[in-house]
């Protein structure tokens, strides 16, 4: 596939779109709160909590007599969230539409009604992440992530998953190293052990510094399953980067959330964070995938809510807005 072109998988899309950096301006939409000293919470108001969960974490606290430990509810969500990524959509509607065919025939109620449901939600998916690419949005996240000031940067990611958005910065600011880091092991194994090895980065050639693919194989990536309190380093990352790990920590607990990343950080490092942003669309996407997304606490949030959370904790915000689905915010520790 060449630069500027985009091809749609059976999983997922290919996307090589866009590979001007200059032109990345309409993926991303920016705030320019100036002054977030005088930003208050009466202001931003608080986030959204998505309370309808898995009927998989209600079967669970019922059957054991208690809450579900948070990384058994991380560990089921990894697996379900994986299995999402790895089908074939255009199979699994066909075969779903060939099933509820049948039900209609056979006049069986109940299974039409776990067929929709389940129609539903591949249609969704398809929709968000196979055709629109709002989960990787790719361009959306070369145009948060453009603009640092780095060479060969060292990236640290906590909370890795598959670690899509570190080899998204690898492949802009090629030469250094990242390190994933995810304290359940099928992330590693599974998650980005089974990330296609023929998925497209667009970034950088170092040598002509013109625009080049990226794929998993060509880069300096390390995976760590570890608690991330657990980890040895020190103030030796030029980049430390979370997707999605901010909104499902109560308040209590967000400055030590926040403190993971500052404590890994150079003086002068960025830290990136990213939220779902808060919008009808998401709370539809939470509401029909819930069976498939919904083991552990979570919130949506707007990107003013996310700034002032890590402005109150120490953190200095460089830029900040939303692309397709995703809050994005750079800043500096004070």
């Amino acid at each position: 596939m060449d630069l500027g072109q985009t091809r749609l998988g059976p999983s997922f899309r290919y996307d090589l779109r866009s590979p001007d950096m200059a032109k990345l301006d309409r993926f991303i939409v920016e705030n320019p709160i100036r002054d977030w000293s005088v930003v208050t919470w009466k202001d931003v108001g608080r986030p959204f909590r998505v309370e309808n969960y898995a009927s998989g974490k209600r079967v669970w606290e019922e059957q054991n007599g208690d809450r579900m430990p948070i990384q058994t509810s991380w560990e089921m969500f990894n697996r379900s969230f994986h299995s999402w990524f790895v089908k074939d959509v255009p199979h699994e509607q066909r075969r779903m539409v060939g099933q509820f065919a049948r039900a209609i025939l056979g006049f069986r109620g109940a299974e039409i009604g776990s067929l929709l449901g389940d129609l539903q939600q591949i249609a969704l998916w398809n929709t968000a992440h196979r055709l629109t690419d709002t989960i990787w949005d790719p361009r959306g996240k070369r145009a948060l992530f453009r603009g640092l000031d780095v060479n060969r940067p060292r990236i640290l990611f906590l909370g890795a998953a598959e670690g899509y958005e570190a080899m998204q910065l690898f492949a802009m600011y090629p030469g250094g190293e990242a390190v994933l880091v995810d304290y359940d092991a099928f992330c590693q194994t599974h998650r980005f052990g089974e990330f296609p090895e023929d998925y497209p980065f667009l970034g950088v050639n170092p040598k002509t510094g013109s625009p080049c693919a990226w794929y998993k194989g060509d880069m300096n990536l390390a995976y760590l399953v570890s608690d991330i309190r657990q980890l040895p380093f020190r103030h030796e990352f030029d980049i430390v980067i979370s997707v999605g790990l901010l909104e499902h920590f109560p308040d209590e607990y967000k400055p030590e959330c926040l403190e993971w990343h500052r404590k890994f950080l150079k003086p002068g490092g960025y830290a990136i964070l990213t939220t779902p942003h808060h919008s009808w669309k998401t709370r539809l996407f939470y509401h029909i995938m819930g069976e498939a997304m919904n083991y552990t606490y979570r919130e949506l949030m707007s990107v003013q809510q996310m700034g002032l959370y890590m402005y109150e904790n120490g953190f200095n915000i460089l830029r900040h807005g939303y692309i397709k689905t995703h809050n994005g915010v750079i800043a500096r520790a004070r």
